[in-house]
């Protein structure tokens, strides 16, 4: 099994899980928060696969990603309280995924020929599009338009990523510093309240 498919199953589960506790946070009911959790886990990959041609997209094929999605969801409803109960668990759902799905859209991307900088926004894409979507459907402004350090974090671990693979050959070693990379900025944007708003 590849990284990269692991990746992505991870990346979607941990995307699902913050869709459904975003959706149960605006009192959706059941269906409407596995749906919010479904567009979540693969709306970010769907466009990033449209982009580069990649057809059928990558989750129509493997029931595994449904499969992962569902889990995501039971997950959330099993042990709703206890998830709930930790205030930050959207946040920290939300930051794995994008650090994830940031390194997994760029090994996807280059594995179609992509140079670098397409690589790198193929990254972003993957990563907070799901997101931009997730808001869209719960009527919140998308946290890209905000000034928040989100999509920049994004940028920062690719470009780890790719310094990374310059000096270094273990594969496994570059690709947890770069999404460590992502997650550590994003925690500490928020805790510190750095934002790119020029006013």
């Amino acid at each position: 099994m590849s990284w990269i498919y692991i990746l992505d199953l991870l990346g979607t589960l941990v995307f699902a899980i913050s869709g459904v506790l975003t959706a149960i946070d605006k009192k959706f009911d059941l269906v409407g928060s596995l749906i919010i959790g479904f567009v979540t886990a693969v709306g970010g990959g769907t466009i990033r696969d449209i982009l580069i041609g990649r057809f059928p997209v990558g989750w129509l094929n493997d029931r595994n990603y449904f499969i992962v999605i569902i889990v995501g969801y039971l997950i959330v409803y099993l042990f709703q309280e206890k998830i709930l109960r930790l205030k930050k668990s959207m946040f920290l759902f939300d930051t794995i995924g994008i650090g994830l799905f940031t390194i997994l859209g760029i090994q996807i991307s280059t594995s179609y020929g992509l140079n670098g900088e397409a690589c790198l926004f193929m990254g972003v894409i993957s990563a907070c599009f799901g997101g931009v979507l997730r808001d869209v459907l719960t009527n919140e402004i998308p946290l890209i338009f905000r000034g928040e350090i989100y999509a920049s974090a994004c940028f920062f671990g690719g470009l780890v990523y790719y310094g990374l693979t310059m000096v270094s050959p273990n594969m496994s070693f570059n690709i947890i510093s770069s999404i460590g990379a992502v997650i550590v900025l994003r925690y500490f944007a928020v805790k510190y309240n750095w934002t790119l708003n020029i006013s």
